[in-house]
């Protein structure tokens, strides 16, 4: 690690913590209401279109639900937002804005595709400019950014109300906080990072795709196939091919900063392109690239903000928010750290040298030469660390221990920050799991901000926490097991099986960034991934709304001598103890097959 990279995480979060605490006061007023007649005024612009929704939809803002209505109504939501996405893609062939006449996606892949935006995982087995059409990118996925995004961030503050309310059976009604959620943050802030990413060079564009005459003629070696597109083989089972050239290529256009803008601020993470922000369009220079990395943790930062002005607390929230970033720095210095290393497997001769002249004391395989190592390491952190999947690098190129740490930042459960809404109200069980272990030890019932924590609740805190390991773990066994598994490691040996394994991490922790090693665009691994996309976001969402539930019906009690203050320092410790104890070593014998015995191997 060195001091461009101490520098430059030093001012990413120098520039987070200005933002974050006016957004989250204004999250609050934005989605609560009050605030004064100033706060107020901010969002004055959009009444009308909110009420407008109201009477479009049949909605009635006054009236609030009980946990499981609220439930059902985000469930009833997503699962229509699957059937529309699934037919788009299905049909894509003969709708409009398809300027390069690209086909129907498969049944699996829409399947898959479908389940992975709506879940706001957005894991993406595709190459998206070969794939989807300008209208599927636009009513298909870039919408679901933004009512995936919003639907976390309406789980959320049910949950902090049922935590801030008491002897009450209503959280709030999931329709106003989707509409107010899309309308007054989402929207607006989108709008300013897409303006603003234009500016860099980002496109947006309904242009035909462009066929430019590159500077030099390639040679390749082209696959023969049959008439239904099959690879043909000679008798010893080796591919036939034909020498072949190419002198032009044809570059993809479309509506890119749009997508792009929300891709980041909701951490959604797919990328218009298969190169991600690792493309030119979507991340040209070092500003856009800070930028996204700065847009990804923003709302994130924000929400810890929101909670401690809802519960009337704001060290509450900068407790939670302490944990993160002390947890978030120490993966960044793990990876920026192995990253600067050499990559051992260049330390042959003849290449050594090459190497050293090229990248000195780090690993420069798989990163943008525009952005460098340490802004990709950042980066790679950042967006495992919240859930969004957006990437800038091969993670797949990344050294051994330098891999392992995004990947265990998503196996603890995407609450180093995390999704936006997701990554708190993740945090949030593990502060009540943390007070009560504390409550245990000192033989007391356990408290949480006055509410007294019970069975029930710890039950819904258990399926919060080990609904994902049980996804990861069981996908992965099914996955190695079998020979469709198999049949997508193109690294066999202990990489495959970190490939393997972060996939499975990545998509039951919503989180859809990959490995890319691993051929997962296939039957099998669209619908394992899927299933483990839909239960790793919908199993939990439901068991957090029933918390919230039970906490909205408990009286409030005042703090007494015995009451663990959540506030300090000692909470901070007992909260990031419980996230790695209970996190971390669930997947330890994971890793020490994975990651742990690559960088092991001489």
């Amino acid at each position: 690690m060195n001091a461009e990279f101490v520098g430059l995480l030093g001012l990413y979060l120098a520039v987070l913590f200005v933002i974050a605490p006016f957004l989250g006061r204004y999250i609050r007023v934005a989605v609560e209401g009050g605030g004064g007649t100033g706060a107020r005024f901010m969002t004055a612009w959009g009444r009308p279109l909110e009420r407008g929704f109201y009477r479009l939809a049949g909605v009635n803002p006054d009236r609030e639900m009980g946990w499981k209505q609220y439930a059902v109504s985000l469930l009833a939501f997503s699962a229509l937002g699957v059937l529309v996405l699934y037919a788009l893609q299905r049909l894509q062939g003969g709708l409009p804005l398809n300027p390069a006449g690209l086909p129907d996606i498969s049944p699996d892949s829409a399947f898959n595709t479908a389940i992975s935006f709506v879940s706001n995982t957005n894991w993406q087995g595709y190459s998206g400019e070969a794939t989807m059409s300008y209208l599927t990118q636009m009513l298909a996925l870039t919408v679901q950014n933004f009512v995936s995004a919003a639907t976390g961030i309406a789980v959320l503050f049910a949950l902090v109300r049922g935590l801030v309310r008491h002897q009450l059976s209503t959280i709030g009604n999931f329709w106003v906080d989707l509409v107010r959620i899309t309308l007054y943050v989402l929207l607006p802030l989108s709008l300013l990072l897409a303006v603003a990413l234009v500016g860099q060079g980002v496109i947006q564009n309904f242009d035909d795709y462009k066929v430019v005459q590159t500077i030099e003629t390639v040679s390749y070696d082209n696959p023969r196939v049959d008439a239904v597109g099959t690879p043909l083989k000679d008798a010893q089972g080796v591919a036939l091919t034909d020498p072949a050239t190419a002198s032009t290529q044809n570059i993809a256009m479309g509506p890119v900063a749009s997508q792009e803008a929300i891709k980041l601020l909701g951490t959604n993470g797919g990328g218009f392109f298969n190169a991600n922000s690792a493309h030119p369009f979507e991340n040209p220079t070092a500003l856009s690239n800070f930028l996204q990395m700065l847009a990804i943790f923003l709302i994130p930062a924000a929400l810890c903000f929101t909670f401690g002005e809802m519960v009337g607390n704001r060290w509450q929230g900068v407790a939670i928010l302490s944990a993160m970033t002390a947890l978030f720095v120490v993966f960044a210095v793990i990876t920026g750290h192995f990253e600067q290393q050499a990559n051992l497997m260049l330390a042959q001769p003849g290449v050594d040298a090459v190497h050293s002249s090229l990248a000195p004391g780090g690993n420069m395989e798989g990163k943008e030469s525009r952005f460098g190592i340490s802004a990709t390491a950042l980066f790679a952190v950042v967006t495992t660390a919240a859930s969004c999947g957006a990437v800038n690098g091969m993670h797949d190129s990344l050294t051994a221990m330098g891999g392992l740490s995004p990947m265990l930042l998503m196996q603890l459960g995407e609450v180093v920050f995390g999704g936006v809404g997701s990554g708190l109200y993740g945090m949030l069980a593990f502060a009540i799991l943390a007070v009560f272990i504390a409550g245990l030890m000192i033989g007391r019932t356990p408290e949480y901000l006055g509410k007294k924590i019970n069975a029930f609740d710890m039950k819904m805190i258990a399926v919060v926490i080990l609904v994902t390991p049980l996804l990861v773990l069981t996908g992965t066994a099914i996955a190695v097991m079998t020979s469709a598994g198999q049949a997508g490691v193109l690294n066999p040996g202990v990489h495959g099986f970190s490939e393997i394994l972060y996939a499975l991490s990545s998509a039951g922790n919503n989180n859809g960034s990959a490995f890319a090693g691993l051929s997962a665009n296939t039957p099998f691994y669209n619908v394992l991934l899927g299933l483990a996309m839909w239960f790793g976001r919908f199993a939990i969402i439901v068991a957090v709304l029933a918390l919230a539930g039970s906490m909205a019906t408990k009286r409030r009690i005042p703090a007494g001598p015995g009451t663990m203050p959540t506030t300090g320092p000692l909470f901070v410790v007992l909260l990031i103890g419980a996230v790695l104890l209970v996190g971390a070593l669930t997947y330890v014998p994971a890793l020490a097959l994975g990651p742990v015995a690559e960088h092991l191997q001489p």
